[in-house]
């Protein structure tokens, strides 16, 4: 009576990746567009109504994510962190971010022969995000 069965499924839930979406806030949109179009020499696909402006990270499979300006978007240099592939070499990436506007807070850094570099910078809007790279 009343015990616990050792029949029980256990929880097999597995995924593939923990992060399915990001998104950037942004007060002044398009210069977060510009910085990061400058940084990661890329073009982003730009969605703009009355309520809300996205702009959406190029990607043709993995995760994907966007800059976004309205309602309740309000840059943070605190909070979670979202790490950004740095391609082959984040230096690539991090030498643009002044440029552009950026300031950089932690400049390349080793994590382990395994792991790779790691960089932190805050973007033009004033988030603070990280750059990853295996070189």
């Amino acid at each position: 009576m009343g015990g616990v069965s050792s029949n029980k499924k256990k929880d097999k839930t597995e995924f593939k990746d923990y992060v399915s979406w990001f998104e950037i806030p942004a007060i002044d949109f398009q210069q977060a567009v510009n910085f990061y179009n400058h940084i990661f020499g890329i073009k982003m696909i730009q969605n703009v109504t009355e309520e809300n402006a996205m702009a959406f990270f190029p990607v043709k499979k993995g995760i994907g994510g966007a800059v976004i300006s309205g309602p309740g978007s309000v840059p943070s240099d605190i909070g979670p962190l979202i790490y950004l592939n740095g391609g082959k070499d984040l230096s690539n990436v991090l030498d643009k971010v002044e440029d552009a506007g950026g300031r950089i807070v932690m400049p390349k850094t080793l994590i382990s022969e395994e792991a790779g570099y790691f960089a932190i910078f805050i973007d033009s809007q004033g988030n603070k995000l990280a750059l990853h790279s295996k070189n």
